[in-house]
């Protein structure tokens, strides 16, 4: 069984038994925190783990004795290093901006399941509560996104906690710097739905890049490959080596979420066909569509988009403009011109032969999404 299969598993069991601790924490302050924690559990036992195996592989890029590796032999939590604690914390970070983005967005659906805020309106229509059903959807949700984001720090102080002080200052400078920029990306996302059309079309593409960098690429790639080498002691090539790597290959990952948020199968999404239009998201993908439409076809494709109630005969159309348009093949060709960069970079990287290996598989699955 290769280390990356190892890892998924041992993630997977940290979270269970961290979830285990919270759940008996939780129970003595009230019984009526149990549908925060059933959702919680819900959420952060699914998932592919790339946040974590990136966080690992970045560690593991820089020179590490093999006895020293984690997953040679670990068996039981009490044997929880600090790369798992590390990895495990990314993956309640990224539960917690899940359900803040699913606010944000008014989506229905996260993984096949409702979203958060869905799932705590339908309690309260269920125990038939006082006030609103969306009022307190969102504000437990945003309570969760909120408690998640503590655990993830809890998490951070537990791997770092025997470390020495160069190591924990640098690592926490990293994952700083991926709370604050994966923060502010989501504003941006927010700000270009709203103020689109106050800037020219020569400047959106621009602006959407900005999006797709902030929002996602670098937290999803790049910061978990830097705060995972980081906790290893990494330089500043080492950091600068993998930064090459992962920050395009996280703008080849978030550009083919953008395409599979229009065209991608339910099935796969976990979302329905189309999710994308219907909430408006104005994307690399769109962006470049506008810049081809005539002004008549523009005008009825930003009538239509972020309208809640398309129908799948509505998607359809809107899915045929942008492939008429060209869009489609222009973020495909992005897609690939981003994933061979990041080769580029890695093939150069100072890194070890066995994170060199791996991180190619990864690079390949999070791109194809067929991992």
């Amino acid at each position: 069984m290769s280390a990356q299969i190892k890892l998924v598993d041992v993630v997977d069991s940290r979270i269970t038994s961290f979830l285990e601790t919270r759940s008996d924490e939780m129970g003595v302050i009230s019984p009526d925190l149990e549908h925060i924690l059933a959702y919680a559990n819900s959420m952060l036992r699914s998932g592919k783990r790339f946040r974590a195996r990136f966080c690992y592989w970045g560690w593991r890029a820089i020179d590490q004795d093999p006895e020293s590796d984690p997953l040679g032999g670990l068996e039981t939590l009490e044997d929880a290093s600090p790369v798992i604690s590390l990895a495990t914390s990314l993956e309640v970070f990224h539960a917690a901006a899940l359900v803040h983005d699913d606010i944000m967005d008014n989506s229905d659906t996260r993984r096949g399941l409702p979203a958060a805020h869905k799932a705590f309106e339908r309690i309260h229509r269920d125990r038939s509560y006082a006030g609103t059903p969306d009022h307190f959807g969102a504000s437990t949700a945003l309570l969760l996104g909120d408690l998640l984001l503590a655990w993830s720090d809890d998490l951070l102080t537990e791997a770092l906690a025997t470390l020495p002080a160069d190591i924990v200052s640098t690592t926490r400078a990293q994952f700083s710097t991926m709370r604050q920029e994966v923060t502010l990306g989501q504003y941006l996302d927010i700000h270009e739905e709203a103020a689109w059309f106050h800037h020219g079309e020569n400047e959106r593409l621009e602006r959407a890049l900005r999006v797709v960098t902030y929002k996602s690429a670098k937290y999803s790639m790049e910061a978990p490959l830097l705060i995972g080498a980081s906790l290893a002691g990494a330089t500043a090539d080492h950091l600068s080596d993998l930064s090459s790597f992962g920050l395009p290959l996280g703008i080849a990952f978030q550009l083919r979420d953008d395409v599979l948020g229009v065209f991608g199968d339910s099935e796969v999404t976990g979302k329905p066909a189309g999710d994308d239009l219907r909430e408006g998201k104005r994307t690399v993908l769109v962006a470049l569509a506008e810049a081809s439409m005539p002004a008549s076809a523009k005008g009825v494709f930003n009538e239509l988009l972020g309208d809640r109630t398309l129908n799948p005969e509505q998607i359809d159309v809107m899915q045929s403009t942008l492939r008429d348009t060209g869009a489609l093949d222009e973020v495909e060709g992005m897609i690939q011109h981003y994933a061979d960069t990041a080769m580029d970079a890695l093939e150069s990287a100072q890194i070890t032969d066995s994170a060199r290996s791996e991180l190619r598989r990864l690079a390949d699955a999070v791109t194809k999404r067929n991992a």
